[in-house]
């Protein structure tokens, strides 16, 4: 398995991490009730339940370039050290980014959102070269 598919699996794993801290704390907030409910109607999250339930989102949208620079790099066999570097960025940054979102970090947070955008559009163009 390459370097990229391997942070590619635990940036997956990453995500279902966030998807248990986010469920977790937005049903404190909003009660079982509304938990387990059908959501006919929006229920709009504050506080820290908000901003993981923001930052989980933005990972999944994240997530998606990613996979696809890792898969492409892997396909056409052009992993190299410099997209290894690179993939390694995008999960430290996405791990970063998650206290950093829900602390109200800026512009840190941005910055380390545009840290892992950045290192996700580096594998993409390694991919076309």
């Amino acid at each position: 398995m390459t370097h990229e598919l391997h942070v590619l699996v635990l940036a997956a794993l990453l995500q279902v991490v966030q998807f248990a801290l986010y469920s977790i704390t937005a049903q404190r907030q909003v009660g079982q009730k509304a938990a387990f409910g059908p959501r006919d109607t929006t229920i709009e999250l504050t506080d820290a339940a908000g901003r993981l339930q923001r930052a989980m989102n933005t990972h999944f949208e994240g997530l998606i370039l990613f996979s696809i620079a890792a898969i492409a790099l892997t396909l056409a066999e052009k992993s190299s050290t410099f997209t290894a570097i690179c993939a390694s960025a995008y999960l430290i940054a996405r791990l970063l980014y998650i206290p950093a979102y829900v602390q109200g970090l800026t512009p840190w947070r941005s910055l380390i959102w545009f840290v892992g955008f950045a290192a996700t559009v580096l594998m993409l163009i390694a991919a076309l070269l």
